[in-house]
């Protein structure tokens, strides 16, 4: 393990800032989308000085903004100097983690000891995806500043086979049922629906069609979280195909995958509130369900040549 020096601080603070900035950026863009431009540091500026404000000030905007950038310094050393201590070099997994839950532990933490009833003043959902990409760009920044020899982020899923054909195969599906569903929203003369329907009802608490919000912020983040759980999808899958490369017999293993993958969409639709079910029709999702993992399937077969060769050119057994 090397020594800490004044030259790690120094990066860690660089990679502080960058994580504000980014994080600032986000609900900067946030703002504007819904037509109140610097609304979100009003808001927590308010929050800190325990009053009511009203207007963008320069002087609540500088200091809101000294005080935004003196915290993200500060995580942005610690952080540097943990990851020194434990030796580990950092990634993008590393910033995820840091972000989801050290950046989400400071914003909530200090909304609870100076007011606990602003705990929701910012939808969940945008700090989630707000802090999860400032701790990403944090953690980029400090493994090329300390000169890492490992890859970063996508490079690294080199060495992890069934994790980067895991993710792939779980974007293929993500794609198929995206552009299923804008097809289907864009029919019905409300694009982007689907998303805003279900985002809202995950990270807003929605229960019922009136109240969903069509915003950059919670088509956003629910697409993040779409993305998410279609690459879990995915892993398994590819998991599943190569237990079947070793073991043609199998076969009934696949199927019942199938069969698993199939109910927990449904349930997971159903969960959310027979409302959105409702509001987007069973068949149209079971549809778009059925699109995502056959075009998954394609994606392994085409990827996974031995597993053709397995189940075509060689007889096959049952096992169970």
């Amino acid at each position: 393990m090397q020594p800490l020096n004044s030259r790690l601080l120094a990066h860690g603070a660089v990679a502080g800032l960058i994580s504000g900035a980014i994080v600032m950026a986000w609900f900067f863009v946030v703002d504007v989308v819904a037509g109140q431009p610097l609304a979100t540091p009003v808001l927590l500026a308010g929050v800190l000085l325990d009053r009511q404000i009203v207007h963008a000030t320069f002087g609540v905007l500088a200091g809101y903004t000294i005080l935004h950038y003196g915290i993200f310094l500060a995580l942005g050393a610690a952080a540097a100097v943990a990851l020194r201590l434990i030796g580990v070099t950092p990634g993008l997994r590393h910033g995820l983690v840091f972000g989801v839950g050290v950046l989400n532990a400071v914003h909530y933490g200090a909304l609870l000891v100076t007011d606990g009833q602003m705990l929701t003043a910012l939808p969940a959902g945008h700090v989630l995806l707000a802090n999860g990409l400032g701790g990403m760009g944090l953690a980029a920044y400090l493994h090329y500043a300390i000169g890492a020899g490992e890859p970063l982020g996508l490079g690294g899923l080199q060495r992890y086979r069934n994790l980067s054909q895991g993710i792939a195969t779980g974007l293929v599906g993500a794609a198929t049922v995206a552009v299923w569903f804008l097809v289907v929203d864009i029919v019905m003369g409300r694009p982007f629906f689907t998303p805003a329907a279900l985002g809202s009802a995950v990270f807003l608490g929605a229960s019922s069609p009136e109240e969903v919000q069509t915003t950059v912020g919670v088509i956003g983040s629910y697409t993040v979280l779409h993305l998410a759980a279609f690459c879990g999808v995915g892993f398994v899958l590819v998991w599943v195909s190569e237990r079947i490369e070793e073991t043609p017999g199998l076969w009934m293993l696949a199927l019942m995958g199938f069969i698993i993958v199939e109910a927990g969409f449904m349930g997971v639709a159903g969960l959310l509130g027979g409302w959105v079910s409702g509001t987007l029709g069973w068949i149209t999702v079971a549809v778009g369900n059925v699109l995502a993992v056959g075009t998954m399937g394609r994606w392994i077969w085409i990827t996974h040549p031995g597993l053709k060769k397995r189940l075509v050119e060689q007889p096959v057994t049952t096992m169970v």
